[in-house]
């Protein structure tokens, strides 16, 4: 959940600076990293390798914690959405509307909080993504 924290933090401070893709790019990995560590703390049956491929690791999220719960699907949905604009943003040349970023860096916030409230409910009153104090 660090990398989610971290890449949630990045996210917001490059929507802050007008780099659109920049914060797609790392709401993505914020969400990513969240679902990855979400698998993990869940002690679901997957391969060690599943979190070697963006698609292997969306696909053991879905089928093993949005299918049949705990993860809402509207919140397993965001995951999905994040990788299509990912993939936009860094690989066909399109930019990122500004709208649309503000959109996946606020779902990504909600993504990673969610997680660590469902997985790691003794960790989910913190919220890392400011400066530390």
């Amino acid at each position: 959940m660090a990398k989610a924290d971290t890449a949630c933090s990045s996210a917001r401070a490059l929507l802050e600076r007008d780099d659109m893709d920049g914060a797609a790019n790392r709401a993505y990995y914020a969400m990513f990293d969240a679902a990855r560590a979400a698998l993990l703390a869940s002690g679901a049956s997957v391969e060690s390798d599943i979190s070697r491929t963006h698609s292997g690791l969306i696909g053991a999220f879905g089928n093993y914690l949005v299918k049949n719960g705990p993860v809402p699907k509207e919140v397993g949905r965001l995951l999905n959405r994040a990788h299509e604009i990912r993939l936009m943003a860094d690989y066909t040349g399109d930019s990122v509307e500004p709208v649309d970023a503000m959109a996946m860096v606020e779902q990504a916030e909600i993504f990673v909080a969610t997680m660590r409230a469902t997985f790691m409910p003794d960790d989910s009153d913190v919220i890392k993504w400011g400066p530390a104090p």
